[in-house]
């Protein structure tokens, strides 16, 4: 059972602005044919719609680990979790960013979790994940690991 789930979709906008395919297929292949130009076009752009549909990772929370995309890592095995947003999140995903950390961060998605590692076998310091509710992704990380 999730204790938590989210869903990174793609944000309306990004769906909106990757209409401007439809015109750049069909400048390059109306001359040649009009129809086929057309057809291409709204082909190009249904491709673009189901890999942004498609490629959307999850986020999830059972009792026992933490999915992120196709990464798993038992409970036990995470420090307290921290929520950043606004500038403290552009600073977590830039600047400060480490590279061993392991990502799963969308462009379309500003706050961030960062997730301690702390596995003594492992070289990741830490995640770092994109979320619309930080807080709440905290709040159950926290209260699913286990007590130490």
């Amino acid at each position: 059972m999730d204790l938590y789930r989210e869903r990174l979709w793609a944000t309306p906008w990004l769906f909106i602005a990757s209409l401007l395919v439809i015109p750049a297929v069909m400048l390059v292949f109306a001359p040649i044919n009009f129809t086929v130009g057309v057809v291409l076009a709204l082909l190009f752009y249904a491709a673009i719609v189901v890999a942004l549909l498609v490629s959307a990772p999850t986020i999830r929370v059972t009792e026992e680990e933490l999915v992120a995309g196709s990464a798993r890592i038992p409970l036990g095995l995470i420090g307290d979790p921290a929520a950043y947003t606004g500038d403290a999140a552009t600073l977590q995903r830039g600047q400060r960013l480490d590279a061993r950390a392991w990502l799963l961060i969308r462009g379309w998605i500003k706050p961030v979790v960062k997730v301690p590692v702390t596995d003594p076998d492992d070289p990741t310091p830490y995640w770092l994940l994109s979320t619309r509710n930080p807080d709440q992704l905290v709040r159950v990380l926290g209260e699913a690991r286990p007590s130490l």
